[in-house]
Formats: C-alpha cells, structure tokens, sequence
C-alpha cells in the first residue's frame, strides 16, 4: 500500500485553494516529495507531515512552477535540521537550473548545511529494496528531460496458516522465518521449507505519477494496469488547441488514456483556475468513473484491486 498526498494541485500559477506542483508519496520508511513548487515548506507544514525523513525529491522538469519551493526548503533544512542529506532526482537540464538556483542564489558560496546530492535520471530503475521498486520514464512536454514515475511493491507469497497448521507450525517467530524464506525445524525434528507454507506470488500496490503531459503516447506500456494514476487535466476539451499549444491534456484526453491503461483509478491534478472542479470532473467522469479531481491537502491510501477511494 502507498499513501499518496497533494500538496500542491494548481497549474502554472497558485490559485486561492490550490498551491503548485508538489506531492509526497509514502511507503514504510519512504517519504518521497515528487516536485516542489514555490510554497512546497509552508503546505508541509499546514499538512501535518512535517519534513523528517523527507530526504528524497523526485522532479518531472525543470519548470519553475515545479522546483521554485526548492530555495524556500532548503533554508527551512538549514535551520530545523531535519534532514542531513537531500537527495534530487531530475533531468540534466532540470538538475542545472536547480544548481543555479541553490547554490548560485540560496548559498552563494557559503558551505551547504546538509549534504546536497543532484541525481541526473534516466530511465529505468532508481531504487530498490526488498519490498519496492522505483523506475523512470520519459514523458512529452514542452522542452528536454520530462519524466514519470513508477512506484510498486514487489510481489509477494502469502502465508497459508491453515497449511502452516496442519504442518504442525506454530505460531510466532518460527512462522515469520518461513515467510522470510527460510527453512524451519519443528521441535520433533521435522524440517519446513517456505514452498510449503507459502502461496502463489501476488503482484504488489502500483502507483503511477505522470507530471506535466503534452501527449500520452508511449505511456501505456508504464501505466497498463496501475492501481492509482496520478496525471494532469490542465484544460477542458473545448480548449484543446491551448491544451496542444501549451504540451498539457484535457480532462478527456487524461480519462481515454486511464480507461486505455485500465487503471484502477484516476487522480486529477494542474488544474487550471479557469475552471471548476465539477467541470473537470463531469468531462472525464463521462469517459472512466473513478475519478477524483484533487485538492490540497487530499490523502489516498493505493492499494491493489481497489474500488474508488475516498478522501482520508
């Protein structure tokens, strides 16, 4: 499971109800921020979440509405001490307007008060341990170096305790050795091996970011299937020739693309102040139901083979 917060839903510009582009994602010790928009430090902190262990930023492009609140997060590191790295993880092109702006207009010479490490992505796997993987691919939008992001747990093997049971396996840590992966030896000397006990792997949580879209193609392939979409609906499709102009889809071009993909379900963000919530919500309900438009400040829980979620 995945806990997924916005932050920030707004496009291009803040609105009175929405900030820019920031949002957490939580798994186990994991709390990784994909972009932060200007105003990223003070929506943390009207969240709750606070900034420990949030050491991990993820950006899709160099924009600026997308790595401004970078300057404001650093300074809040620098005197709270929350972390003592930061990792960034962006395109080249997006990792040089982000040195530009930490070092040549935050510090300006002065010794960084963390350890700072700019991490140039490029497609594929990022990161991975036992339980989660985290992978890379390229997006279209206007200009070099777009990405998304793919976040899955790694399949697993249930347990079977009735099995486990009729082995002879008791219960507490002997059982948990089994579900490692190891083999157990049962107080009469028998030997339990985990291909006993264990059922067939089940694939884990997927949780797909897309940021800013010009088009969907070449995206199926990384999306087919997701639990959760994160992708944006800047436009209504009666300004599709802004939406084309500007690299952004419509609400309706997001919802044929979920509905392609045969995603569980869909979260809208960027939204544009031009529009309404119920308006974005309408175009692309008509096309895939499970839709949420979100808001700030909006937490979801992904999970496999899940139905709708509400907020939480």
């Amino acid at each position: 499971m995945f806990e997924l917060i916005f932050l920030g839903t707004s496009a291009s510009a803040p609105s009175v109800h929405r900030g820019l582009s920031a949002h957490i994602v939580s798994f186990r010790d994991y709390r990784i921020l994909i972009d932060c928009g200007e105003g990223t430090q003070r929506q943390i902190l009207r969240s709750g979440i606070g900034f420990r262990r949030l050491n991990r930023i993820l950006i899709t492009h160099g924009h600026l509405d997308h790595i401004l609140g970078l300057a404001g997060l650093l300074s809040t590191f620098a005197r709270w001490e929350a972390v003592e790295e930061l990792q960034i993880w962006g395109s080249a092109w997006a990792l040089e307007r982000i040195h530009d702006l930490l070092f040549g207009v935050v510090l300006r010479g002065a010794r960084p008060p963390l350890q700072i490490e700019l991490i140039p992505i490029e497609p594929g796997l990022l990161m991975e341990d036992d339980h989660f993987q985290l992978s890379a691919f390229p997006v279209e939008h206007r200009g070099a170096g777009t990405f998304g992001f793919v976040f899955e747990q790694k399949a697993r093997r249930p347990f079977l305790p009735q099995r486990a049971t009729e082995l002879g396996v008791p219960a507490g840590p002997i059982r948990r050795e089994l579900v490692r992966g190891h083999n157990v030896k049962l107080s009469d000397g028998t030997v339990i091996e985990p291909e006993q006990v264990l059922g067939p792997p089940r694939r884990g949580t997927r949780l797909v970011h897309i940021g800013d879209c010009g088009s969907t193609e070449g995206l199926l392939e990384h999306s087919a299937g997701a639990d959760g979409l994160v992708i944006e609906a800047t436009y209504l499709e009666s300004e599709e020739e802004l939406a084309r102009k500007f690299g952004h889809l419509t609400a309706r071009q997001a919802a044929e693309f979920a509905k392609q993909a045969d995603v569980g379900h869909m979260y809208l963000t960027h939204i544009s102040r031009r529009y309404r919530e119920h308006e974005i919500r309408k175009e692309a309900q008509a096309i895939f139901p499970n839709v949420t438009v979100a808001r700030d400040f909006d937490r979801f829980k992904i999970r496999r083979d899940t139905d709708s979620p509400g907020r939480g």
